[in-house]
Formats: structure tokens, sequence, C-alpha cells
């Protein structure tokens, strides 16, 4: 029972690819999309439980003038029929009713909208360009994700297990009211309305404040998990003082505006109070008046003080779920700062996957200055044949880390245009492409899962004999048996780390160039591939490079030009622009920008 009310909706279905709306209720609505059909009969249930709640109670008020009239003798026997369908009612009836209605509300709503409005967040955010990413702290952002989620569930949830329920059953209080005497439902009338206004005041600010307070929430949390992912950098510049200062002015500005959000509560807790006995003096005096000219019943009075109670213990949790609802409107519209936001690298409606049979790649005209007017890429044309080797060399800001990152399509160009086999880039998916791009950098950094699974990332449809020679080759073998973690996990399967911070600089590199061997894509890029290694593997891998090169069109970034003079041309970057190309032979005769640098360099790197 329990399975079947669970799969009434999949929360991880296709969902159409656009950006979220940056309103909160049309963000809301398009959650709520997925639970069309079922909401109007959530609604219903929901409606006939807060009316048969309401029901009772002056049906219990009814037994009582029952029991006055036929005095204790005569009771059971006039009344039989009537007992025995009231018994059956609460003992058969109410439980289904109220049953389906916590299926409904817990196991279809609850179980499924807080995952739904997560994965949707996660994968738009997937989406987004390298620079989103580098713009704002990871921690923030994962908790704007999974603060999003719950705010969403719990809201919706709020709204139909109170709100509704609520509304239908001062609105059924007062009807009935009205039915015994009119007079009766005044005073709840005059009390509905003080009661609305003074929510509406108080929320208004409360969601506001919920807003700040979710804000200083989100940066503590990027602040903390900013340090902790960069504990080493912590440790080794001996920085714990300053990294303590930084999340204690975000703690102090967090206490500040939790501060400030409670106040609000003891404000509304010491209104409602009074609200509430105008409610119970109005109601309740109302009723005594009436009794004393006879025109109610001592059922009915009971009925209604037994209401008047109810409602009084029920204003209090009214007004809590409305503060949650409004608070947890804030953390939403928090949450849409980041959710919200376009994609800035996406691909056309009718782009294909890109095909590569030979690995030609043409830059033409390739100008990017990242939004300004100097910087990056001015105008570069640059054709690299199938299977040719380019080393890309410059001093720092000279364009190679853009150029690599267009290439790869992190941005899209300002101007100009990528070919790859006669393909243009921005005309095919970037998943297409990046597949058929190799790319090992600098300080690569693993996923916090085995061994195996950043192997087989390259290529998770590989074999274990594939995935185990690719880390032969990269000569990670040896050292990868001799793995253990923590758990007692060894070889392949032990656990790397945040980072694959439980591994060396060396032994993290030549996991990545696995990943990368065996990937087996036709383009290689390789940024500084073997900077982190020792000298004698660095010596193996060049050699592995060299085999795995083969047969790919190759671009390799370097600093150090003893690494690239082999390859078959040398183009050279300064300002944006290629001012050099040719082999490394003819760039030294020609006694240019390369010549120049190669005859600075000090141990084989770049100087000045």
């Amino acid at each position: 029972m329990f399975r079947f009310f669970e799969n009434l909706v999949n929360p991880f279905a296709k969902f159409p690819a656009e950006t979220p709306p940056p309103n909160l209720w049309a963000y809301v609505k398009t959650q709520l999309q997925p639970f069309r059909k079922l909401l109007p009969f959530m609604a219903l249930i929901g409606l006939l439980v807060a009316l048969m709640e309401m029901g009772l109670i002056f049906y219990l008020g009814h037994v009582i003038d029952l029991m006055r009239e036929a005095g204790p003798a005569n009771f059971w026997q006039q009344n039989k029929g009537e007992l025995l369908a009231g018994v059956a009612f609460v003992l058969l009836i109410r439980p289904v009713l109220i049953g389906l209605d916590h299926l409904l509300l817990e196991q279809t709503l609850g179980s499924n909208m807080m995952e739904q409005t997560r994965w949707r967040a996660h994968k738009h955010m997937l989406g987004q360009s390298m620079s989103f990413f580098q713009n704002d702290f990871a921690g923030r952002l994962s908790n704007r994700v999974m603060q999003t989620g719950n705010a969403v569930s719990d809201s919706v949830y709020m709204v139909f297990e109170a709100i509704w329920y609520a509304g239908t059953y001062v609105l059924g209080a007062i009807i009935v009211l009205a039915g015994v005497d009119g007079r009766l439902a005044i005073p709840l009338l005059v009390w509905l309305a003080i009661y609305l206004l003074y929510v509406q005041f108080v929320a208004r600010r409360v969601g506001a404040a919920s807003e700040k307070w979710s804000d200083a929430r989100s940066l503590v949390t990027g602040r903390i998990v900013d340090a902790y992912a960069n504990i080493e950098t912590v440790k080794l510049f001996a920085t714990t003082g300053s990294e303590e200062r930084y999340a204690l002015s975000a703690l102090r500005r967090l206490r500040l505006r939790f501060q400030r959000f409670l106040r609000l509560m003891t404000e509304l807790s010491i209104g409602l109070n009074l609200i509430n006995g105008v409610l119970i003096i109005g109601v309740l005096g109302t009723a005594i008046w009436l009794w004393s000219l006879d025109l109610m019943s001592m059922g009915e009075v009971a009925a209604a003080v037994a209401l008047v109670i109810r409602l009084n213990g029920m204003t209090g949790w009214i007004m809590w779920v409305t503060v949650r609802l409004f608070e947890q409107a804030g953390v939403i519209r928090e949450g849409l700062r980041s959710i919200s936001v376009d994609q800035e690298v996406v691909d056309k409606p009718d782009a294909q996957a890109l095909v590569v049979d030979r690995g030609r790649v043409e830059i033409r005209g390739l100008t990017h200055h990242y939004g300004r007017e100097t910087g990056g890429l001015d105008g570069i044309d640059l054709v690299i044949e199938s299977g040719q080797r380019i080393g890309l060399i410059g001093r720092s800001g000279a364009g190679k880390s853009s150029l690599v990152n267009l290439l790869l399509r992190f941005r899209d160009a300002e101007g100009g245009d990528i070919l790859i086999d006669g393909q243009s880039i921005s005309d095919v998916t970037q998943d297409s492409l990046r597949a058929q791009i190799g790319m090992v950098t600098q300080d690569n950094s693993l996923l916090h899962r085995s061994v195996r699974a950043n192997i087989l990332y390259g290529r998770p449809d590989a074999t274990e004999e594939d995935m185990i020679r690719a880390a032969k080759q990269a000569e990670a073998h040896d050292f990868i048996l001799d793995l253990e973690d923590p758990q007692g996990r060894r070889g392949y399967n032990a656990q790397v780390g945040e980072r694959g911070v439980k591994l060396s600089g060396g032994q993290r590199q030549r996991i990545a160039i696995a990943r990368v061997i065996l990937k087996n894509a036709p383009i290689l890029i390789l940024d500084e591939a073997t900077s982190a290694l020792d000298s004698e593997v660095e010596a193996l891998i060049q050699k592995t490079l060299h085999s795995v090169m083969e047969n790919k069109t190759v671009i390799a970034v370097a600093h150090r030009l003893s690494t690239i003079a082999r390859m078959d041309r040398i183009v050279v970057l300064d300002q944006g622009q290629v001012v050099e190309d040719g082999t490394h032979a003819e760039l030294l005769e020609r006694g240019g920008l390369y010549a120049d640098l190669w005859s600075r360099q000090s141990g084989g790197f770049i100087e000045g």
C-alpha cells in the first residue's frame, strides 16, 4: 500500500530543460506540475477530514442533549441505532479518511516533492558554465539546492495539512454556529478578521527576516566548507586564526539575523494570545447569554465551548505554520538567486552530436575579452591538422588557458569560431564535444570515490582488463595495489578522499592520466600534465604519453619548454595573439620571442 502511493509520482522523470522561474509562486507551480492530477483529490480529502472533525464536536454536543432529554434509564434504548452508527463512523470511516489523507500528503507528496525539487535544481546547476561555479562558494550553492528542496516540500505540505484544513474548519464552524444562532457567529467573524490582519502584518516581516537569515546561513556554510576543502593551504600558511575570524564574522551576522527572527516569534506569541482572548470571551460569552435566554441547548453550549478551545489551540499551530510558510518563502527566494540563473553556455535546439573521424581543429578569428576591451584572445587564426602535435606556450596571461577553455566550450567565444572536422563546436552538443577531447591538467582533482570509479570515469563501460591496462600505462597499477583506506578497502576499491587528498600529488596525477588513457579520445590536451611528478616517474609518463599521442591531435600547454621541444609545431601566444608558429629548430633560428624564452630558461621553465 505504501509503495503504491509513493510511486504515484516519479520525482526523477524527465522535465523541460529550461531556467526555473525567478518568481516564488511561478517556481512552486512548476514543481507542482507532476502532482496536478492528484492535487484536487488531496484537497477534497482534506476538506472532508476538516468538516468531519468539526462536525464530530457538534455531534458530541448533540449526544449531550440526547442524554439530558432521555435520562440514564432510557438513553441507550431510545438512541441505540444512532449511537451504533456513530461508533461505526468513528471506528471505520474516520480512520479511513484520515489514513487516506496522510497517505496522499506524506507518501505521495512528502516523499517525492523534496527530492524532485533538489534533483531539478541540481540538474540545472550542472549545466552552468565554469565561471558560474568560480564566482561562488561550492558550499553555498549546495546549501541552496538542499534548503530549497526542503522549503518547497514543507510549504506545499503545510498548505494542505494546515492552511487548507484550518480554513475549512473555521469556515465550517462559522456556518454551523450561524445555523444555531446568527449572533453566535459574529464574535468568530470579528476574531477571524483581526487574526488574518495580524497574520498578514507579521508574516511579511517574517518573510523578509527569513530570507536574510537563510542568506546568512548559506554564507556561513560556504565559508566553513571553503576552509575544510582547502585545509592543507590553511595549515601550510598557519592561517587558522584568520580562518576563525573569517567564519566568526559570518556566524555573528547569522546570530544577529536569527535573533531578529526570534524577536518576531516572541511578538507573534504575545499578540496571538491577546487575539485569542477575543475569541474565547466573545464566543463563550455569547453562547452563555443565548443559553440564559433559552435560545441554545446545553449540548450546543458545550459544543461551542469545545469548538472555541479547539480553535484556541489550533490558532497557535496555524500561526506557526503561516510563519513557517513565509519563512520557507524567504528560503526559496534566497535559493532562487542561484537556481534561477540562465545557463551561459547552452546547446542549440537542433544541436547534433560531434562526429570526429580525423581530429582536425581549425580556429577562425577567435576573439574573447571576458566582456572587457582588452585581455583574453584577439582574432586568433590557427589550424591543427589531424594527428598533429603542437606545443602552446606564452607568458602568463598570453591567452593559453582562454584558448583551451573556448575549445572545450567552457565559455562561448565573443567572436570567431572553432571547427573540428569542419563542424562548428557551437553547433554540436557540449557532451559530444567533450567526449571527443581528453585532458590532463597540472592539478587534477579526483572524485571522493574509489580508485576504480575515478579511472572508469573516463569510460564507464570499460572492462576490468581495460581499466588495469590503462593504470599500468600510467605507471599507477603498482601503487594502487598497495592502497588501503581507513575502512579497510584495498587496491582499486580504496577511497581516495575529497579531491583525492589521501593520495600524493604524483599518485593523483597518474590516476588522472590513466582516466584519460582509458577515455581514448581523438583529441588530447595536456596542460602541464607531468609537472607534479618526480623526474623518474615523469620520464616514464612522458614515454607513455608519447605512445598515447599516436594518431591523436595533441595540444600541449607548457611552461617547461623542454617538454614540448619535440612537438611537430610550437605556437607562441602573446597578448592574445599568435606571434610565432613553427618547429623548435625554426623558432630558435628565427630569434624571436620563443628563442628569447628558451635562452632565459632556468631549470626548464619560462622566466620573467
